[in-house]
């Protein structure tokens, strides 16, 4: 069993920004890549994006230039860096995790999955 949980989430003002971390337990040696997706009220789960094992990063368009992923494998954790933070980052943020060594970008594709943490951005 592979638990997941996220932390770091909170209210900012737009253009601020927010570093959450992602921590595993359990049987961490089923996780290689990591992944980060959002969910907005009454919108489908996307990715944000991703960090494979050998650290390794893809980003979601929309998180490109803003956004940074980063993992300590000796500490189990993962890091979703957000810079100039926009009223749309408002979401729900979940950290996710796969066997496979690359970095998947699709929600059906990950196994483990964290609680999920509060991210709103004011205007």
């Amino acid at each position: 069993q592979v638990q997941l949980i996220e932390s770091g989430g909170g209210l900012v003002q737009a253009g601020g920004s927010l570093r959450l971390s992602c921590v595993a337990s359990g049987r961490t040696f089923s996780i290689n890549a990591m992944g980060w997706f959002r969910q907005a009220p009454g919108k489908e789960r996307e990715f944000v994006g991703g960090i494979s094992w050998s650290r390794s990063t893809s980003y979601a368009d929309s998180a490109k230039g803003r956004f940074t992923i980063s993992r300590d494998n000796a500490k189990n954790t993962v890091y979703l860096q957000m810079n100039s933070l926009q009223p749309e980052d408002t979401a729900v943020y979940y950290c996710a995790g796969r066997p496979l060594r690359v970095v998947g970008i699709h929600a059906h594709e990950y196994n483990y999955w964290g609680q999920g943490t509060q991210v709103t951005v004011s205007s």
